[in-house]
Formats: structure tokens, C-alpha cells, sequence
């Protein structure tokens, strides 16, 4: 857990760090600290207002207890369970099997799931499923997983910005506009490996909490093995249209035409399963 939390550590200090290069080389030392004020009024933004923005993305709906009595109630129990307050619950209308947190910290935060996950799995692997989630706000992964994508956004604007209006070095010359193209290149491709980075460890963690919450280590591991095998065929529709959003899934939701290794938001399927078997027989 500690080695998955340095990690963490490292990778956003690193993102935080380009983003602040990148702002020297449009405007030197001024536009690194323009750059980094920029980055962090988009992350109060983003933490504030993202939860509100994916539920609306994927057109949520919230239910209770008696518009979803057994779902709803086994959120509860795992809530409890893991010593948390009550999530606000929401479904989504959607074949893929999937499932996500959200929400700025525990006291404000909401899970949904997709209906096509609850048709698949079985009532004991839901609850695998749900659990991971309320892992991801008891560790505050949105919080993290929020920040990355919001810096990761910025650099991109950032090194197109470079490399059309050209940089300055620290005593306001221009500068080298070849520079500022490798960056426009370069820049956006390191912040996506970084965010990405971030997103895999935050998921081995969420799988052993979940696996923690739940007592059940295999329930976890059979629910992402039937997800994996049946998600493959059926791309998430929104987020086809906004592929930030898959780091928050269970399951990365563009994995039938996605790109393994450094580029996945997501551990391999078999690794995080065989690691939960692990757990499971430990």
C-alpha cells in the first residue's frame, strides 16, 4: 500500500513539474507562475464541479431505496462496512457492463453503475464491484485521479500555445521555435504517460481495499473477469466522446479498441485478478 502511495507521490509531483516547465518556456519565470495559478483554478474547478459534470455525461439517474431497494442497500452495507458516509447511488442506462466513483471527498461523493453490469454479474460480484468503488473514496482516488486528468488538459493547451506563439527563456528572449515544437509533441504524450501511471496504481490499491470491504477477494476477481471478457465488444458510447472519463471505470470502457502497456488506464485484467487470487488464498 505504502509503495502504490509514493508512487502516487512521485507521478503528480512530476506532473506539477511539467506543467511548471512548460510555463517557463512560453514566458520564463513569470509564465511558470502564471502556468501553475492557471493549473490550480482548473483543478478548484474540476473539484468542485466534476462529479456533477461525468454523471450528467453519462445521464445518471440517482435512486434510493425504493426505486432500487436490493442495489441500494447493498451500497449501504458496504458503506458501513468500510466506515464511510452514505454515498449518493445512481444508475446508468448502458449495455457495458461498468461502474465508477465520484465526488470531491466521502462526504460528498456518489457511485453509479451501469445497468448492463448488473445484468451480468451475479449478486455477490456486484458487491465485489461496489466495494472497489467505495475503495476509490476512502482513499480519495477521485480526488488524485481528478487533479491528473484537469493538469494533463492543461499541458496540452499549454504546449499548443508554445508552439504557436513561441516561448521565452528566463530573460524574456524567443525562444527556439523547433523547442517549441518537440514540446507540443512531446508534452501532452509525457502528461498522458504520467496520468496513466497514476490511474494503474490507484487501481491495484482500489482492488485490495474493495477486496478488504467486501471480504471477498474472489467475488472481486470473478466480476472483473466477466467484465473484461464481455466488455470487450461494446465500446461506452459517452465515453467514446470524452476518453478522460475511463480512468474513473472499473474497467476501462474503450478497451475494444484501446492500447495495452504504458498507454492503458488500467492494470492488465489478468494481473489485477491474479493478485486478488493472491490476497484471497493469503
Amino acid at each position: 500500500m505504502l509503495g502504490n502511495w509514493v508512487k502516487t507521490s512521485i507521478l503528480m509531483a512530476a506532473i506539477v513539474a511539467l506543467f511548471g516547465a512548460i510555463g517557463a518556456m512560453v514566458g520564463g519565470q513569470t509564465g511558470m507562475l502564471l502556468a501553475l495559478l492557471f493549473g490550480g483554478a482548473m483543478n478548484f474547478f474540476a473539484y468542485w464541479f466534476s462529479d456533477k459534470m461525468v454523471l450528467k455525461m453519462y445521464k445518471a439517474r440517482e435512486v434510493d431505496e425504493a426505486s432500487a431497494p436490493q442495489f441500494y442497500g447493498m451500497v449501504r452495507e458496504l458503506a458501513q462496512r468500510a466506515e464511510l458516509p452514505m454515498p449518493k447511488v445512481y444508475l446508468i442506462d448502458e449495455a457495458q457492463p461498468n461502474a465508477f466513483a465520484t465526488g470531491r471527498n466521502p462526504e460528498n461523493a456518489a457511485v453509479a453503475a451501469t445497468t448492463g453490469i448488473l445484468q451480468l454479474l451475479s449478486a455477490r460480484e456486484v458487491r465485489g464491484v461496489m466495494a472497489h468503488e467505495l475503495a476509490h473514496v476512502r482513499h480519495r482516488d477521485i480526488l488524485i485521479s481528478t487533479i491528473s486528468a484537469t493538469m494533463a488538459g492543461a499541458i496540452s493547451a499549454l504546449a499548443n500555445f508554445a508552439m504557436f506563439f513561441g516561448g521565452r527563456d528566463s530573460e524574456g528572449r524567443p525562444g527556439n521555435p523547433l523547442a517549441g515544437i518537440l514540446v507540443a509533441l512531446l508534452a501532452p504524450l509525457a502528461a498522458s504517460l504520467i496520468q496513466m501511471a497514476i490511474s494503474r496504481a490507484r487501481e491495484f490499491e482500489a482492488d485490495r481495499g474493495g477486496a478488504e470491504i467486501s471480504g471477498d477477494a474472489n467475488a472481486l476477481a470473478d466480476a472483473l473477469t466477466k467484465i473484461d471478457a464481455y466488455a470487450r465488444g461494446i465500446p461506452m458510447v459517452p465515453a467514446e466522446a470524452h476518453p478522460e472519463t475511463a480512468q474513473m471505470m472499473i474497467m476501462n470502457p474503450l478497451s475494444a479498441g484501446g492500447i495495452k502497456g504504458l498507454f492503458s488506464t488500467h492494470p492488465a485484467t489478468e494481473e489485477r485478478v491474479a493478485r486478488l487470487r493472491a490476497l484471497a488464498r493469503g
